[in-house]
C-alpha cells in the first residue's frame, strides 16, 4: 500500500454493481461493530461484577472508558481519515477494535478490561466517521441515498440485536463472549475493504495539499477535561484529595481548551458556529435528551436483572420493542417534522419519553413484563420515534453546507459526553453505593430515585425546544442531510466529505 493515497477520483460506485454492494456490507459490518460494542455490554455488567468480585464504579468505567475514547477522538478520526485516506484509517480501525475486543475478552482483572475498554474506544473512533464518509465519497449521487438508507436501516437492526445476542451469550458461554462476538465481522471487513472499497481522501487534501503536507490542523475535543469530570463523577462517593483534584483539572481543561479555540488562528473546533441559536439549542437538546436516555438504558438492563429477577438474555430480549418502533417509524417522522418545523416534534417527542421513564417506576420485585414494563418501553419508544429524526435534522439545517460535517461532528461529541456523564453521575445522585447492585432493595430504591431525575432530563430538553426552536418547518441549508433511526449513534459525516459533496 503506497504512503500517500492516490488524488485520482474512481468511477462512483453504483449499488447494482458488485463493487457497491461490498462497499456498502463493508461499512454496514464496521458501524455494526462499533454499534454492539456499545450495546452488548449493559446486559453483562451485573456477570462482570460477580467475576471480579468488582463494585459499582469499576462497572461504570466498563461503560464510560468506551464512550470517552469514542467521544473524545472521533473528529479526529474523520480528520485521520481525509488526511490519510478514508478506506486505509477505516481498515485501521477495524483491526485495531478487533484486537481491543479480544484483550475485552481474556481480561484477567478489571484494571485490563477497562483499558481494553478504552483501547476498544479509539478503534471505534477511527473506523466510525469513515463507515459514512467512504459510502458519501465514493457511490453515485443517484445511489447515494440508498446506499446511506440501506446503512442506516441494517446497522440499526444489528444495534436492536445486541441485547439480545449478548444477553444469550451471557447466559450461555459467558460475558467474554460479548467482546469476542464482535471479532468475526471486523475481520471480515479486511479483505473486503481492500478489495472492493475505493480510495478517497478530503477534497482540500485533494485539490491543495501537496504530498507530506498538510494544511488543517486535526479536530479534537477536551479529551482531557471529559475523562477527568468522568473520574470526579464516578469516584466522588469514595472523597479525597485525588476526586477534588480531578474536579478541579476538568475545570481547568475545560477552561483552557476553549481558550486556545477563541485565540487560534486555525481553531480545531470554531467558536463562531455557535452564533447559531438554533445550532445551540440543538446541541443544548442532545445534551439533555442522551444524558436521560444513556443513563435510563444503563439502569434499566440492570434493574430488569437483579430487581425483576431476568437473564441477561431475558433483559436484552425485553428491550427489544423500543428498538423496534425506531426502526419502523423514525423515517415517517422525519417527513412529518419536515411539515411541522423542529418545535413541535422536539417538544413533544422528549415529553413522552420522559413519560415513559416515569412508568417505569412501576418496576419492582413482582413487576409483570405485559402490565408494567412493556407499556413503559413502548410510551418510551414512541417518543423516541417523535424525537430522534428530526433532531437530526434540525442540526443539520441549523449551518452553512461547510460547516455540516464539523456540527455534526460536534453534536455526535456532545451526545456522547451526556451519556458517559450520565453513567458517571447518576448514581451519585440517587445514592447509589458501591455493592447496591448486589442487593435487589438497595438497588430498587435508587433505580426509584434515578428515573424522575432521568424523565427531569427529557422534560428539560422539551423545554429548550419550545423556547428556542422556530415554530416553520426548517429550511435546510444543503441537500444531502439524512435522518438517522439510531438513537445512540448521531449522525457521523466527516467535514471535509461533507465540502467535497457541497463542492
Amino acid at each position: 500500500m503506497p504512503l500517500t493515497p492516490s488524488y485520482d477520483s474512481p468511477p462512483p460506485l453504483r449499488l447494482a454493481d458488485a463493487h457497491g454492494r461490498a462497499t456498502l456490507l463493508v461499512t454496514v459490518l464496521g458501524s455494526s461493530v462499533v454499534m454492539l460494542g456499545s450495546t452488548v455490554t449493559n446486559v453483562a455488567l451485573p456477570r462482570i461484577g460477580d467475576d471480579f468480585d468488582a463494585d459499582l464504579a469499576v462497572l461504570q468505567w466498563t461503560v464510560n472508558a468506551y464512550m470517552l475514547t469514542l467521544a473524545g477522538l472521533i473528529l479526529l478520526g474523520g480528520a485521520l481519515g481525509d488526511r490519510f485516506g478514508r478506506r486505509r484509517v477505516f481498515v485501521v480501525g477495524v483491526l485495531w477494535f478487533a484486537a481491543a475486543s479480544f484483550l475485552c475478552g481474556i481480561a484477567p482483572d478489571t484494571h485490563t478490561l477497562i483499558a481494553a475498554r478504552a483501547l476498544q474506544g479509539v478503534g471505534g473512533a477511527l473506523l466510525t466517521p469513515g463507515s459514512l464518509a467512504i459510502i458519501e465519497a465514493s457511490f453515485h449521487p443517484d445511489d447515494r441515498p440508498r446506499a446511506i438508507g440501506l446503512w442506516s436501516g441494517f446497522g440499526g437492526v444489528g444495534a436492536a440485536l445486541g441485547p439480545f445476542v449478548g444477553g444469550w451469550l451471557v447466559d450461555g458461554p459467558g460475558w467474554r463472549w460479548t467482546f469476542f462476538l464482535t471479532i468475526p465481522p471486523a475481520l471480515l471487513c479486511v479483505p473486503l475493504a481492500l478489495r472492493h472499497v475505493p480510495e478517497s481522501v478530503g477534497a482540500s487534501r485533494r485539490k491543495t495539499a501537496p504530498p507530506g503536507e498538510t494544511r488543517h490542523r486535526m479536530p479534537g475535543f477536551d479529551v482531557t477535561g471529559a475523562a477527568l469530570a468522568t473520574y470526579t463523577l464516578t469516584e466522588a462517593r469514595t472523597g479525597g484529595p485525588a476526586v477534588l483534584g480531578a474536579a478541579t483539572g476538568s475545570v481547568l481543561a475545560g477552561w483552557a481548551f476553549l481558550v486556545v479555540e477563541r485565540r487560534g488562528s486555525d481553531p480545531m473546533v470554531p467558536l463562531s458556529i455557535l452564533s447559531s441559536r438554533q445550532f445551540t439549542a440543538v446541541n443544548v437538546i442532545t445534551l439533555c435528551v442522551y444524558a436521560g436516555t444513556a443513563g435510563f438504558f444503563f439502569l434499566t438492563a440492570l434493574e430488569l436483572q437483579i430487581v425483576v429477577g431476568y437473564s441477561a438474555l431475558a433483559a436484552g430480549a425485553a428491550m427489544l420493542p423500543n428498538t423496534a418502533l425506531m426502526l419502523l417509524f423514525s423515517s415517517r417522522s422525519a417527513l412529518l417534522a419536515k411539515r411541522l418545523g423542529p418545535r413541535v416534534p422536539l417538544t413533544l417527542g422528549p415529553l413522552v419519553c420522559g413519560a415513559g421513564m416515569l412508568l417505569m417506576l412501576r418496576v419492582g420485585p413482582d413487576a409483570s413484563y405485559s402490565q408494567d414494563i412493556l407499556p413503559a418501553l413502548l410510551v418510551m419508544g414512541c417518543g423516541m420515534v417523535v424525537m430522534v429524526a428530526p433532531l437530526t435534522m434540525t442540526l443539520l439545517s441549523s449551518v452553512d453546507a461547510e460547516h455540516a460535517g464539523l456540527a455534526s461532528g460536534i453534536n455526535n461529541a456532545a451526545a456522547r459526553a451526556a451519556g458517559l456523564m450520565a453513567v458517571a453521575g447518576l448514581p451519585l445522585l440517587v445514592g447509589m453505593g458501591p455493592d447496591a447492585y448486589r442487593s435487589t432493595a438497595a438497588f430498587d430504591m435508587s433505580f426509584s430515585r434515578a428515573m424522575p431525575l432521568c424523565a427531569g432530563l427529557l422534560f428539560a430538553g422539551a423545554l429548550v425546544a419550545f423556547a428556542l426552536l422556530p415554530q416553520n418547518a426548517a429550511t435546510a441549508h444543503h441537500a444531502h442531510g439524512r435522518a438517522h433511526g439510531w438513537l445512540m449513534e448521531p449522525p457521523l459525516v466527516s467535514p471535509r466529505a461533507r465540502r467535497r459533496t457541497a463542492d
